[in-house]
């Protein structure tokens, strides 16, 4: 079983950064590819980033060049560094998981960009 922890969520201004954490505890001994999702009020829930047990990384268009997904695996957490935010990144943003057939999500953390 795995469960995954969110933080590092807030308000920031247009143009402002953040760097969300997700961390992952549970019955596992082997590391397992990671994502981050995203999801705004009416709209569906979207893959922002994704990061495989290679460290192969993968991004939306909408976030490339500004976001960055990277793992420190002792720590069993995976980052979001988030830069040059804007409205329109306003969601809230989940980590997720597979492992062994199941999903995993964890609970979300809330990044608001506003003035």
């Amino acid at each position: 079983q795995v469960q995954l922890v969110e933080s590092g969520g807030g308000l920031v201004q247009p143009g402002g950064s953040l760097r969300l954490s997700c961390v992952a505890s549970g019955s596992f001994f082997s590391l397992f590819g990671m994502g981050w999702y995203r999801q705004a009020p009416g709209k569906q829930r979207e893959l922002v980033a994704a990061i495989t047990s290679g460290d192969t990384t993968a991004y939306a268009d909408s976030v490339k060049g500004r976001f960055t997904i990277s793992r420190d695996n002792p720590k069993r957490t995976v980052y979001l560094q988030m830069n040059s935010l804007k409205p329109e990144d306003t969601a809230v943003y989940y980590c997720k998981t597979d492992r062994a057939g199941v999903t995993y999500w964890g609970q979300g953390t809330q990044v608001t960009v506003s003035s």
